[in-house]
């Protein structure tokens, strides 16, 4: 019977002599065998995360009819995927609170206490992910956000429309004369916000332009 010590001498050559033998068939094997091997397994990563709002990974969340694109937003995201970025999806608001057969809607129906209450409810488990990944050291290259919507933009926000029965047309034209976009935050991502902040976590924030995908646009 081989006592511990030797046993732990016997996994430990084991397995470096697979190691070796998985590099020297696949060159490209993320895994190596330090010379200070201390018994785990050790993988290269980039230490990179990109956080994105959840219609830029799922077209299928967004109010209906609308989608530029079938699912991913390979414009955006393939880059980011190519220089081995982590991914991180923030839940979508909207689909969470109103379901997939909701109406299209300004920042004024969402700006309530409830559903910001829903906001930082649904935010919290992203951001202990976020808090913990930079406190291990890892860079958060920015959060990604979709302009135009009235949760997720970043530099243009829906306004105007304020609610009422849809029946009264004359109340809908009137609304819809009312209907302008505000260079602000929508309600989502305003909480965000104010909890990174609360958290002393200073972010970059950008948006996409689904007229034009492959530009970000940067917050100042």
């Amino acid at each position: 019977m081989l006592r511990p010590c030797r046993l732990y001498r016997k996994l430990r050559w084991v397995y470096g002599f697979f190691i070796r033998f998985i590099n020297l068939i696949c060159p490209a094997s993320l895994v190596y065998y330090p010379s200070n091997f201390n018994g785990g397994i050790i993988v290269k990563r980039s230490k990179k995360i990109i956080v994105v709002a959840h219609c830029i990974l799922n077209a299928n969340a967004k109010v209906g009819p609308l989608a530029m694109y079938p699912g991913v937003l390979r414009a955006v995201m393939d880059q980011f995927i190519e220089d081995g970025t982590g991914i991180l999806q923030l839940p979508c608001p909207e689909s969470s609170y109103l379901g997939i057969n909701r109406w299209g809607m300004c920042r004024e129906q969402y700006d309530h206490p409830n559903f910001r209450r829903h906001c930082r409810k649904i935010l919290t488990p992203s951001l202990d992910q976020i808090e913990t990944f930079v406190a291990a050291d890892y860079e958060i290259i920015g959060v990604i956000g979709a302009n135009g919507s009235p949760n997720c933009g970043v530099t243009k926000t829906p306004s105007g429309l304020m609610g009422g029965v849809i029946s009264d047309i004359n109340t809908v034209e009137a609304q819809l004369k009312n209907f302008c976009y505000l260079d602000q935050n929508g309600v989502f991502f305003s909480e965000l916000k104010v909890m990174l902040s609360n958290r002393k976590i200073s972010i970059k924030f950008m948006a996409i332009d689904e007229k034009n995908p492959s530009s970000l646009i940067i917050e100042k």
